[in-house]
């Protein structure tokens, strides 16, 4: 096995697979060539040993991919925002929160939104600039804003009683930090109630039509000179893009109502926030950037004339597609007359879709032993994982070439959240996650992101070290 410990580059070779025989939806040619480089990085990770019977389960992340992603996101608003507009899109780090990959981004022009003191520390450990960062969270301590003020990072101010803290911060220091309020537009929920942000009673932001939101937040505006932001997020997985349009839109008009009733322009930038949807069902990515940018400007476009800045908090649509979970299939049975293979990724790595699979199903693809894409006829089976409850399941009733021991289950589009999410349920291990590019010699690199967890690390996050803590008392 020639594993890199150290996040140097092990070549790999290409498994000369070709472009049209991958040929989904649309058959755009990035969607394509990501299959391709997909199919590629499974089989060199099992011939180097990355993945195999003492490494079964892996994440796999497509450098190229996330460049790919991040060129997109930046040019779909470069087409549409008048020249010379300040726009910075920063990545909501929540959705994959690994530092190289906040590294890659930064490189790539996209800076970072974080809503936690361990997603700011993960944001600087990165390098991202303080001016290239945004603050948001519903809870933030007096502790938080007062760093976030020092720094120079973006608040998104909450609430009325946090803009009180912050009120008695500004007293007592200078900050460079740009300050504005979050607003939920409440125009509604899409097809997951607990991803719709802008809600009537969502615990997000103020809530703009309830009695007296307007007025307040106008005069709280126009008492503080320094209060030159507003920031909506009304979008997210199952939320249609005329949704979030119309959130923005909200925002967008309040802004130009304040910045009427002052007399001048207070309000200078708009957070749009992000939550673009990712099409889960092909590798075809839908929507893109560019349809959205599109139709932000047809729905706003006062937003876009270069009286505002722009600011644009997306993650999992940066992600999602670009990532891979790897398992292999340690066991097959039969059970109800139906096939089952019991893998190594579950509910561990997978929370969101073993617990609420019709929101949040995953497709899966069929590997053999080599790591080569399976064929032959399809067999509806479950794709089991290794946690002791029988609801932990990838896929239930899927039709797969019939997985058989030494096989591997690949659960697509799991760049983003599946990374993040790591669910200790019976002190299961986080896999280790590697990033691949092609080389110049027409092989694959992978580089470590993050090393596989040991159980001596398991044991010492679980007290191992405090043994008699308790017998002591």
């Amino acid at each position: 096995m020639r594993r890199d410990r150290t996040g140097d580059a092990v070549n790999m070779r290409h498994s000369g697979t070709e472009l049209d025989n991958h040929r989904d939806g649309d058959g755009r040619p990035d969607d394509v060539n990501r299959v391709v480089r997909r199919d590629e990085a499974v089989r060199s990770a099992v011939e180097q040993g990355l993945l195999g019977p003492d490494a079964p389960l892996v994440g796999l992340l497509d450098v190229v991919g996330i460049r790919d992603s991040a060129a997109a996101l930046r040019a779909a608003f470069d087409a549409v925002v008048a020249p010379g507009t300040p726009v910075l899109h920063a990545f909501a780090v929540k959705a994959t929160p690994l530092v190289p990959v906040l590294r890659l981004l930064r490189e790539a022009g996209i800076g970072a939104e974080v809503a936690s003191p361990g997603e700011l520390a993960l944001a600087r450990a990165a390098g991202v600039e303080p001016e290239r960062t945004v603050l948001d969270s519903p809870a933030k301590t007096t502790a938080e804003l007062r760093e976030a003020l020092a720094l120079g990072i973006a608040v998104n101010v909450d609430n009325p009683q946090e803009l009180d803290r912050v009120d008695a911060l500004m007293r007592q220091t200078k900050t460079s930090s740009p300050l504005g309020m979050r607003v939920n537009p409440q125009v509604g929920a899409g097809a997951i109630d607990a991803l719709s942000t802008a809600t009537a009673t969502s615990k997000f932001g103020v809530a703009l039509r309830d009695e007296g939101a307007r007025e307040w937040l106008i005069r709280a505006c126009a008492d503080r000179p320094w209060l030159t932001r507003l920031h909506a997020h009304s979008g997210s997985q199952g939320v249609p893009l005329s949704l979030m349009a119309r959130g923005i839109a909200e925002s967008y008009a309040l802004a130009e109502e304040i910045n009427r009733r002052i007399g001048r322009r207070r309000i200078d930038t708009i957070d749009i926030g992000g939550g673009l949807p990712v099409n889960f069902t092909s590798d075809t990515t839908t929507p893109t950037y560019a349809q959205y940018a599109r139709l932000l400007a047809e729905a706003v476009p006062g937003l876009f004339d270069g009286r505002y800045g722009l600011v644009t908090e997306f993650g999992r649509s940066l992600l999602a597609k670009h990532g891979t979970v790897v398992a292999r299939v340690e066991y097959t049975k039969r059970a109800g007359g139906r096939a089952v293979a019991v893998t190594h990724a579950g509910v561990q790595v997978a929370t969101r879709t073993v617990y609420a699979p019709g929101s949040w199903p995953l497709r899966i693809a069929a590997y053999d032993a080599k790591g080569h894409p399976k064929q032959g006829p399809t067999v509806v089976q479950d794709v089991a994982g290794p946690a002791c409850f029988a609801g932990d399941l990838l896929a239930q009733a899927h039709a797969l070439p019939l997985l058989e021991p030494g096989d591997h289950a690949a659960a697509l589009d799991t760049g983003a959240y599946y990374f993040a999410h790591h669910y200790a349920y019976n002190s299961l291990a986080r896999p280790g996650v590697y990033g691949y590019a092609p080389d110049e010699g027409g092989g694959i690199r992978f580089a470590v992101v993050r090393e596989p967890q040991t159980v001596e690390e398991i044991v010492a996050e679980s007290g191992g070290a405090r043994v008699s803590a308790l017998t002591d008392l």
